[in-house]
């Protein structure tokens, strides 16, 4: 090959490899040579009267005449001294540099600006960040993890990277975080409505809401190295890997056909949690990081594909300090919460408010190893601003888990000197038969049986010695047959088949239900999560307007009086239908979706709080005698109590109530967490509990952390 084919060849693989630099080259090169050219004419043509003297002379007044064509006339004073030709050379020079030089170069830093900018807004840039929440993925839960994190104390910065749809996210996280400011400072207006000008002006400024996070958004392959080094994944604390949601503009075809495989297992989130383990485990990434992911398995009869691989990686992969994974087996949890919801619906209000970044909430803080257990009647003698739930290991030590408004409330405490109240326990109490009628279905079916066997196990039979759960189920036949039409629940009445449309079969079904129940009934309406994302919640809004119109019957001809008893529970899945199922006077609205958004967003702050939060979503081991799980009951205050506990302050009602369980039974275990009125208005014990005064009736309900 001669040297002419390779200097083509080598310049061709030098365009094609970086043809910025390629052309930065070339340009410099250009006018290197023609710099060296015009300095020689100008030195050998021009006259030395004109003033030019060698070739570095010539040299810089070529360069000054490229940058500045006015230069001319140090070179060309005179036009008849200097004469035509080192006229014409010198304007050639100016055009030419003008062309090469200034053009070139401005282009090409126009250009390299340009591409900056373009990389930039495409996310190819590294970012050089740590202590940060990294989201990997994104569905339908994702935008509720960005908003729970705006209420925290400490100004938050997120990095979401999603394999495309970039500009999509931004505008969903920017649209929720919008509303959200807008309705906390809503209620800051509310609040100070009433204050003169001045003194509202000054409230408002000191109690306004301000989204102080930093997010950002970056679009990128979720199990590829680069971008995940990019974003600075082993200097997060938190990573956060979700289940992308594929079910966006596909037709329901499709849509059926791939949650059919995504039932099998979801190997895409065990792809990328392979990575981000082997990322967060090395030596040189930041210690104590927290991976939270989500395992979505459909049916609890089955091997969990995807929970089995992920155990298998922390087996592994995980190190203490190091690479901590938590899994999150979201329909589990789900199916845990909506059969607690069904069977207490008050819990719903309850769990909304201690999941949440706002409010009283769950915390946590490391035990003494030598004394794990604590001392609660210490605590409780001395502290009133939390209240003192367990002490769990995990595998990161021994823990306190507490409720109160703030993490520092632990050990808070106001003068007070306990009046010792004392009450007395309704030595017949047991939990009354549960009625519920489930409308439709979703792809947890399976753990939301579970939720309602476990609960069987702890409380079967009823206080009249019938099953604690009597349940009927109307469906269609499709998914009443992937059910095996419930015949493994003995408690579940024969299933009713009826589509959606079949009006006059469920307006039957449910009317029948209520009619031949004597105590109080819960309808848990369902939402399909199978279908497009387009098509969400349809079917639990026709089901609601089925039951809106029968219970509008039947106030009609008895003025209303079984209706009271009834509590209907709406399962939506987007958050923004949550005000249409509201506006049809249903107080039990569970967006489910943000549940586990609230869940996730506390694990990745405190690990432990997994422990915690799957010890009160389960009921007892039925294989077991003791009560030894704990979890959060609705008992009523009439049937709970032998009286009723006259006017006092929360502080006293905890410690009567918890005296009067250790004194029936050492090992039970009652802490009163707060109060649901008759017309279901919650009341949280937080903050300085012995400012918030009780006055109790026998219809209210008492929010009990209770081990039976």
């Amino acid at each position: 090959m001669n040297i002419k084919k390779r200097l083509q060849e080598w310049i061709s693989i030098q365009i094609a490899r970086k043809p910025s630099r390629a052309i930065l080259i070339a340009i410099i090169t250009f006018n290197v040579v023609f710099l060296i050219i015009a300095a020689c004419l100008l030195s050998g043509m021009v006259p030395d009267s004109a003033g030019v003297h060698g070739f570095w002379a010539s040299a810089y007044y070529a360069l000054s005449m490229i940058l500045d064509a006015g230069n001319i006339q140090f070179v060309v004073a005179d036009l008849g001294e200097t004469g035509v030709t080192s006229v014409i050379i010198c304007l050639v020079v100016i055009v030419i540099g003008m062309i090469a030089f200034t053009g070139c170069i401005i282009g090409y830093v126009t250009n390299a600006i340009f591409s900056f900018v373009a990389d930039a807004n495409a996310g190819t840039l590294a970012l050089k960040i740590s202590d940060h929440t990294v989201i990997l993925n994104w569905n339908s839960r994702a935008s509720e993890i960005v908003n729970d994190l705006v209420y925290s104390e400490d100004s938050e910065k997120i990095v979401v990277l999603v394999p495309e749809g970039r500009d999509e996210v931004e505008k969903e996280i920017r649209n929720r975080l919008a509303d959200t400011v807008a309705q906390e400072n809503r209620i800051v207006k509310e609040l100070s409505s009433g204050m003169p000008f001045l003194k509202r002006r000054r409230y408002y400024r000191k109690n306004h809401f301000e989204n102080r996070m930093t997010v950002i958004v970056r679009e990128g392959d979720t199990f590829s190295m680069k971008p995940l080094m990019d974003i600075s994944l082993d200097r997060a604390k938190t990573v956060i890997i979700l289940n992308n949601d594929e079910k966006r503009g596909v037709c329901r075809y499709n849509a059926a056909e791939r949650e059919d495989e995504r039932m099998k297992g979801n190997a895409t989130t065990v792809k990328t949690l392979m990575l981000v383990a082997e990322i967060t485990s090395g030596e040189n990434s930041a210690d104590d990081q927290k991976i939270v992911v989500e395992v979505e398995d459909y049916d609890n009869d089955k091997d969990n594909w995807t929970m089995t691989q992920v155990q298998r990686i922390i087996e592994h992969k995980e190190r203490l300090g190091k690479c901590n994974i938590v899994p999150i087996p979201v329909n589990q949890i789900l199916g845990q919460l909506l059969s607690q919801f069904s069977i207490m619906p008050e819990l719903n209000q309850v769990y909304s408010e201690l999941f949440s970044n706002r409010g009283a909430e769950f915390y946590c803080m490391p035990a003494d190893p030598r004394k794990p257990e604590g001392d609660r009647e210490e605590h409780l003698s001395l502290y009133q601003f939390s209240v003192p739930l367990a002490a769990m290991e995990s595998k990161t030590g021994w823990h306190y888990f507490y409720m109160a408004d703030k993490e520092n409330d632990m050990y808070r405490q106001t003068p007070w000197t306990d009046p010792g109240l004392t009450v007395r326990y309704n030595p017949d109490y047991w939990l009354p038969r549960r009625n519920v009628l489930i409308l439709g279905h979703n792809t947890r079916m399976g753990s939301l049986m579970s939720g309602f066997e476990s609960f069987r196990a702890e409380w079967n039979p009823a206080a009249d010695g019938r099953d604690i759960l009597n349940i009927s189920v109307v469906d269609d036949e499709k998914n009443l047959e992937r059910m095996d039409f419930y015949r493994k629940y003995s408690y579940v009445n024969a299933p009713i088949e009826a589509d959606l449309y079949d009006r006059d079969t469920i307006y039957k079904a449910v009317n029948d239900f209520i009619d031949d129940q004597d105590g109080d009934t819960g309808i848990l309406i369902l939402s399909d999560d199978s279908v497009p994302v387009e098509d969400q919640d349809a079917t639990a809004l026709t089901y609601l307007i089925y039951i809106q119109d029968i219970l509008t019957q039947r106030r009609a001809q008895n003025g209303g009086k079984d209706t009271e008893r009834i509590d209907v529970v709406v399962e939506i899945l987007n958050p923004k239908n949550y005000d249409v199922v509201h506006s049809y006077s249903v107080n039990n609205v569970v967006i489910s979706n943000r549940y586990i958004s609230k869940m996730i967003t506390q694990i990745g702050d405190k690990q432990p709080l997994f422990e915690f939060y799957s010890d009160i979503l389960t009921y007892d081991d039925p294989d077991t005698e003791d009560y030894t799980s704990k979890e959060l009951y609705i008992k009523r205050v009439g049937d709970y109590l032998a009286e009723v506990p006259p006017h006092c302050s929360a502080a006293s009602l905890i410690r009567a109530v918890y005296r009067a369980a250790v004194e029936r039974n050492p090992d039970n275990l009652d802490l009163v967490l707060g109060y649901v009125t008759e017309d279901d208005r919650m009341v949280i014990f937080s903050g300085d509990q012995t400012k918030i005064m009780v006055d109790l009736k026998a219809d209210d309900k008492l929010i009990l952390y209770s081990n039976h």
